[in-house]
């Protein structure tokens, strides 16, 4: 679909919109800040389209802007002085996950083990591609792999009626 050709903001939208807002989600935790995510990586996006070379590399640059942009909410003196309001749900993606015993505890873990276990599992990237999207070496990404994987192995002891 893309190829050679200039990179369209509209088809990414729609081709990468879930994607987008299922990671700023897990990151942010609200669905406001999720929003507020998702609109400037695809503001980014319009900005610098011209960069992007393929589908495969706006899918990891998407992935690592939302990523960024996160980090930088978390680090905004705004968000560092409010006072968390209990958040709104509503049907759609979070109410889909709201009652996912495991999605809850995803979202619970650090966060360099909750991205890794999400790349990986929600959006299924290699440990290979992770390694490229985060900047780490493979090994870092297979040891936050396993250690998430044990975290949530550990809180979920018991949940389902069986070891785990």
């Amino acid at each position: 679909m893309w190829g050679k050709r200039k990179i369209n903001p509209e088809d990414a939208l729609y081709q990468y919109a879930d994607m987008v807002y299922r990671l700023a989600l897990l990151q942010m935790k609200n669905k406001n800040d999720a929003e507020d995510v998702f609109q400037e990586v695809f503001l980014r996006l319009v900005q610098y389209q011209e960069r992007i070379l393929d589908e495969e590399h706006l899918k990891a640059w998407l992935i690592r802007v939302t990523i960024n942009c996160c980090k930088k909410q978390f680090n905004s003196a705004w968000r560092r002085k409010m006072v968390s309001i209990e958040e709104q749900t509503e049907a759609g993606y979070e109410a889909e996950y709201e009652e996912n015993v495991v999605y809850k505890e995803v979202q619970n873990l650090p966060e360099k083990y909750k991205t890794v276990i999400h790349l990986f599992y929600f959006e299924e990237y290699s440990v290979k591609e992770i390694g490229e999207i985060t900047g780490q070496k493979e090994a870092a990404v297979k040891t936050q792999l396993s250690r998430g994987r044990g975290i949530l192995k550990e809180r979920l002891k018991g949940e389902f009626g069986y070891e785990l």
